[in-house]
């Protein structure tokens, strides 16, 4: 084929490509139109949602930080004049005094919960129920404590670092409210995890006090030799020599 005849056809192909093209776009205009639209509109809820995440966030920030300066605020007992007796990080950040722990906490937990149930399944919201949690056991409202870890556990996963710090903190309730079982229970469970986050003898150690509580020496013994055995630079050291020492007495 001569070299003319070749370029001709190459611009006859060249040219039904383009009249292709134009009667594609032509038939199906709207139906690009339409694409487009729904593109636009699903940049725009992007944007929309990102915008408000964002906001949500910063809100619910500023609620948590409101409620954390009632918690730090100080505690100065009636009659005192100076600081000593403050209990470490008690003026951190914080603003006003208290007379009384149990008034702090008091004041603090409106606070608390407003910026937990404003925005309950972000970081901000999950720290303040955490929090309130453990603010409605020191006051020993034990079974609404319970149910906040509970929540805490369940909005942030029972494998986050929240999770498994409201599952410790549900046990330590239920062992103060005389529910040993139920704390036992979960003790012996994140004992048994392998964590780096999780500091086991300090479970280890709650466990053994509970055994010792219940009146199960043998069970106690056996944590306690636990401890001394896999932790032996545990701060819990001394005091499970000291009841090992006293359970065999």
């Amino acid at each position: 084929m001569k070299r003319k005849e070749r370029h001709h056809l190459k611009e006859n192909e060249l040219a039904h490509t383009i009249e292709t093209a134009r009667e594609f776009l032509e038939t199906r205009q709207r139906q690009i139109a339409g694409a487009a639209v729904g593109l636009v509109v699903v940049a725009l809820a992007v944007v929309g949602f990102m915008f408000y995440r964002q906001q949500t966030q910063s809100r619910g920030s500023e609620l948590l930080a409101e409620a954390m300066v009632a918690m730090n605020a100080r505690v100065v007992p009636t009659g005192a004049t100076g600081e000593e007796n403050l209990p470490a990080g008690a003026t951190l950040g914080a603003t006003g005094t208290f007379s009384t722990e149990e008034a702090k906490l008091k004041a603090a937990l409106p606070k608390l919960k407003a910026a937990a149930d404003a925005y309950p399944d972000s970081a901000s919201g999950i720290t303040a129920r955490y929090h309130l949690a453990g603010a409605l056991a020191a006051l020993g409202q034990n079974q609404d404590a319970i149910k906040e870890f509970d929540q805490v556990e369940k909005r942030s996963g029972s494998s986050s670092l929240y999770g498994r710090m409201a599952r410790l903190g549900k046990a330590d309730t239920q062992a103060h409210s005389g529910q040993l079982d139920a704390a036992i229970t979960t003790w012996k469970d994140m004992s048994a995890t392998d964590s780096d986050d999780l500091p086991v003898d300090a479970i280890l150690i709650e466990l053994a006090r509970a055994y010792v509580q219940k009146g199960n020496t043998e069970e106690a013994r056996k944590t306690f030799t636990q401890i001394v055995e896999k932790h032996p630079t545990s701060p819990y050291l001394g005091e499970a020599r000291t009841e090992l020492e006293n359970l065999k007495g």
